[in-house]
């Protein structure tokens, strides 16, 4: 917002105390400004998009690791039990 109250300060001195017909420059100026205030904020969309997206990737990856270790104890947890059926049935 100090953004705005700048602004509505600075066009309201401009067009009452500095220019007689302020509408053909103001309506270039805040055209003018406009054009990089979007570029601007498209930048800084891109540059939350790309750490986003770095974000995900590395997430994805410790959910892969982690989906590979569950798994991998999983079928050892598996394996021990299926023995030690074997067993208790074989001294049974």
């Amino acid at each position: 917002m100090p953004f705005v109250y700048v602004h509505i300060v600075v066009f309201a001195v401009w067009m009452l105390f500095i220019e007689k017909s302020p509408w053909p420059t103001l309506t270039l100026v805040v055209s003018l400004e406009a054009i990089f205030l979007s570029t601007f904020v498209m930048i800084g969309q891109n540059r939350a998009a790309a750490f986003q997206q770095a974000k995900a990737d590395h997430d994805f990856q410790e959910q892969e690791l982690e989906l590979k270790t569950n798994t991998q104890l999983t079928r050892e947890i598996h394996q021990l039990t299926t023995e030690l059926h074997r067993r208790v049935i074989e001294d049974a």
